[in-house]
């Protein structure tokens, strides 16, 4: 029996209204809770934040949007509909890979189209390789969904089920990328379907075969853009948690809780003090703990994924190549993890993400205008360059990855850009976010499942945690299933929907 809070929790206040925020108000506003969310900024989103510049509206966060049912069950709670709030749009393809030797390859989640597009890259053999691979993924993401991230943890021994053994059945503890390339042999589709392991903060030679389950929600389960932006997620779920009943507060900053004993009694922000029956925190781990007072003792410190820059530019121009999503790979591989994660030094050869979302939705930008969000991965701050470095590191990085861009046929991007605004880990920093990263602890294998920071911490018995430093992890799905497992520790439920593969309830 999963453990839950003792005593009343007739009244919960959520701090901060980010997804996984959201998500747990949402839950428990289904629940019968009376719900207070309180926000330190002046909208809702958290990560995936606003930023309204010169007629753009930027995306501050996530620009890829997978699993929408995990979001839609959180509406679901208080029965409204992501649906209804919200204009979905399918991306085709998903992703365009553009690689250093000028080949492209368009990434469906559409299996015969992928199956077609692969033959097309790499041939039959590939083809049939990635059929393969595609039912390995379905089979994994079976495997684990329910037991491994649909699900609270209180001991290692919950591990214990017959998902475990399936799982070990299908090669999860094995390295990703010697599983990858049990499939295929073609180094850039390997590529493909492992590049996703670095936002879980391990390159794919180190990263577990149990996270190509990114893969699966990113190259199956299919990716979508909510019109208006991703911010537009956000926006709704706080619009549904307020019609539903909750206070929303923004611009009010956390700055203490008061306790009696072991249990919080209040929380205090800059305005004003709101009695609480329990709490969900949703700050990054280092504030949440020292709001409470108190940070849980592990045998190993934590470990940060890497970091990010991430350069926001709106243009007069855009070239034909880019799809709404289009991730441009270096000719460097390993030597780039290397950088990322041991060297601690921003990547010589960078691969990169290019988001443009104006692709998708025109309304995003002015008339004529275009919106490109460029990430390039970066150590974090604790193997890397501090805080203070980046001053000046920071636009000379942007310079060489402009330069870079340029060089792969973005001719004239730097020419073309009329506003921009660059996000370094110094940044990200300053947003609360433990070792500059976005991304927070890294997923290694003593960092996942009941090994990650727990959502209950001992010595606050109505306290409990979410968000992407805790259980299940990093991700827009994840983050709103924290959401969920967080309010579950508080009602004493999870109410599963059947796991989706490939459109089809299982």
């Amino acid at each position: 029996m999963t453990r839950t809070l003792s005593g009343r929790t007739d009244h919960v206040v959520v701090v901060g209204a980010g997804l996984a925020g959201l998500s747990a108000a949402l839950h428990l506003l289904g629940a019968g809770r009376r719900v207070t969310v309180v926000e330190r900024d002046g909208l809702p989103g958290g990560r995936a934040g606003l930023l309204r510049l010169s007629g753009y509206r930027i995306d501050t966060g996530p620009t890829v949007l997978t699993m929408p049912d995990l979001a839609d069950e959180a509406f679901a709670a208080v029965g409204d509909s992501l649906y209804r709030r919200v204009d979905l749009i399918p991306l085709h393809p998903a992703y365009r890979a553009s690689f250093a030797d000028g080949s492209t390859l368009d990434v469906h989640t559409d299996g015969e189209a992928m199956a077609a597009e692969v033959e097309r890259f790499a041939g039959a053999g590939e083809a049939a390789g990635y059929r393969r691979l595609r039912a390995w993924l379905e089979q994994l993401y079976r495997a684990q969904m329910r037991r491994f991230i649909d699900a609270n943890f209180d001991s290692p021994l919950d591990l214990l089920t017959g998902d475990l053994a399936r799982l070990a059945a299908l090669g999860g503890f094995g390295r990703l990328d010697r599983r990858i390339g049990g499939f295929l042999k073609d180094e850039r589709l390997q590529r493909v379907f492992s590049f996703q392991a670095l936002y879980a903060g391990v390159p794919p030679a180190r990263a577990l075969a149990a996270y190509a389950v990114i893969a699966y929600m990113d190259t199956v389960a299919g990716v979508y853009f909510p019109r208006g932006g991703m911010h537009a997620l956000p926006q709704a779920m706080a619009d549904a948690a307020a019609d539903a009943g909750a206070e929303l507060r923004f611009g009010e900053p956390v700055t203490r809780l008061e306790r009696s004993g072991e249990r919080i009694t209040a929380v205090v922000t800059a305005k004003e003090r709101i009695p609480c029956d329990a709490v969900v925190l949703t700050p990054d781990l280092p504030v949440t703990y020292r709001l409470l007072g108190r940070r849980p003792r592990r045998p190993v410190r934590l470990r940060h994924s890497p970091s990010a820059l991430v350069l926001h530019v709106g243009t007069d121009r855009t070239w034909p190549q880019l799809a709404h999503h289009t991730i441009s790979f270096g000719a460097a591989w390993r030597t780039t993890f290397d950088e990322l994660t041991r060297q601690g030094r921003p990547m010589s050869d960078p691969s990169v993400l290019i988001t443009r979302s104006t692709a998708t939705d025109p309304g995003l930008a002015p008339p004529g205008r275009h919106l490109h969000y460029i990430l390039a991965p970066c150590p974090n701050t604790d193997i890397g360059p501090g805080a203070a470095a980046w001053g000046e590191l920071g636009p000379r990085y942007r310079a060489g990855l402009l330069r870079e861009l340029d060089r792969r046929g973005l001719d004239g991007i730097e020419a073309a850009i009329e506003v921009e605004a660059l996000v370094t880990p110094t940044d990200w920093l300053g947003q609360g976010h433990a070792s500059g990263t976005p991304f927070s602890a890294a997923h290694t294998f003593l960092q996942t499942g009941p090994f990650r920071p727990r959502n209950l911490v001992r010595g606050a018995e109505n306290a409990v945690l979410a968000g992407c430093g805790t259980t299940p992890g990093v991700g827009v799905p994840t983050t709103l299933v924290s959401g969920k497992l967080a309010a579950a520790r508080i009602t004493g439920g999870v109410r599963r929907r059947p796991a989706r593969v490939g459109g089809v309830a299982r």
